[in-house]
């Protein structure tokens, strides 16, 4: 059996997780990585993406996180995220109201603010709607 570590995951509302883990798999701006116990040193950025956390039976929980920074080292993972939701506790219904929101605004071409704001929402609700439907497979 693999190493435990501890994993907290910060938004700016709350404390989203805190608790021991063996593994985690969360997507960075260089692509996926996997993270056991004694990970080398890390910090790097986060995209809107999928954040798997082994539990205890040894299957996986995955989770949506909006954009972040994951912070490795001393056998403790941090990761702090605009947002983060329980792949199981997404409102898909909203997930896809925002993505046809943020498609319109993209249309519209208002101003550049706008279009940079509209794309951001857009990646935020596919990669919600994208992590919904993994846990359907």
């Amino acid at each position: 059996m693999a190493a435990p570590f501890r994993l907290t995951v910060i938004t700016p509302e709350k404390t989203f997780y805190d608790g021991e883990t063996t593994q985690i798999i969360v997507r960075t701006t260089e692509g996926d990585i996997g993270i056991l116990a004694n990970h080398i040193s890390l910090v790097a950025s986060l995209p809107s993406g999928p954040l798997r956390v082994m539990t205890e039976d040894g299957t996986y929980r995955t989770a949506a996180v909006s954009s972040g920074l994951i912070k490795v080292g001393g056998n403790k993972v941090n990761i702090f995220a605009d947002a983060v939701e329980w792949a199981d506790e997404i409102d898909i219904e909203w997930a896809k109201r925002s993505e046809e929101d943020a498609k319109a605004r993209i249309e519209a071409k208002k101003s550049e603010k706008d279009l940079d704001l509209a794309e951001l929402k857009l990646k935020r609700a596919l990669n919600r709607i994208n992590v919904h439907n993994s846990i359907l497979k």
